[in-house]
């Protein structure tokens, strides 16, 4: 009884949170219906039944992020913290950060809608290595931060200004889908999980402050995709433009 009673504790505060936000959404498309899309009934209940399974989706994701997701991390940031070898945080934080980037359900859906775009030029599986790739290095970085006491600003302005100069090297569509990117990074997974792991590793560190040293790593995750995005972009632009080097001096040799 008490594992029931702990699984669904909270549940149905949980679950009119989550209808108050997807309710505008609804009553929004219904009203754009009635008035300019006029869909046919069919295609309306299929809509509708998609909202309901993502009501159901968001409840149950966000009682599990509630019960298990924050505290896991709060348990697992004090005990590394708490290890003999402080530097393990490190390569731990990065690897964390690569999973949890991995499996974050806002980048899945980006990715594909960037391989669908792009009919197939930007692979899928390449824009999420770069995505997982940068919060893992993010999350790397809010380690070492934690356990060296780096100013925030030290990393956050440098990390920007490096972004505006990447990005006049870059096509504008992948300027657009880097920051686009930085901002699905920082998903339910991300801020849930890493952020309690950050703040827990901050309260069992001495001489470190959990509000002052444990948060900001949600910033880092946002910045760091940016700069992994962009960098792809980089290299993108650079072997078309070899490519198309290429061609010339065939097109010239024949």
């Amino acid at each position: 009884m008490n594992l029931i009673y702990n699984l669904f504790h909270g549940m149905p505060e949980v679950a009119w949170e989550v209808f108050l936000a997807i309710l505008p959404i609804i009553l929004i498309f219904l009203f754009l219906n009635a008035i300019a899309l006029r869909l046919r009934a069919p295609i309306i209940k299929r809509i509708m039944g998609g909202f309901v399974v993502t009501y159901l989706g968001l409840v149950l994701f966000l009682q599990g992020v509630n019960i298990a997701f924050v505290p896991a991390g709060e348990f697992l940031g004090t005990a590394l913290a708490e290890l003999e070898y402080s530097w393990i945080l490190i390569p731990l934080g990065f690897a964390i950060g690569f999973l949890v980037a991995f499996a974050e359900p806002a980048v899945q859906v980006m990715v594909k809608q960037v391989e669908e775009m792009t009919s197939g030029a930007i692979k899928a599986r390449v824009m999420l290595l770069a995505i997982s790739l940068g919060v893992a290095l993010a999350v790397m970085t809010a380690m070492i931060r934690l356990l060296v006491g780096i100013s925030l600003w030290w990393i956050l302005i440098p990390g920007y200004i490096l972004a505006f100069i990447l990005g006049r090297f870059v096509e504008p569509n992948f300027l657009a889908m880097a920051f686009d990117n930085g901002g699905v990074a920082t998903g339910p997974m991300c801020s849930t999980f890493i952020l309690s792991l950050s703040v827990a590793v901050a309260g069992a560190t001495p001489g470190r402050n959990p509000l002052l040293d444990g948060f900001g790593v949600v910033a880092l995750i946002a910045l760091a995709p940016i700069l992994t995005t962009l960098l792809l972009g980089f290299f993108y632009k650079q072997k078309e433009a070899y490519r198309k080097r290429q061609c010339e001096k065939q097109s010239r040799d024949s």
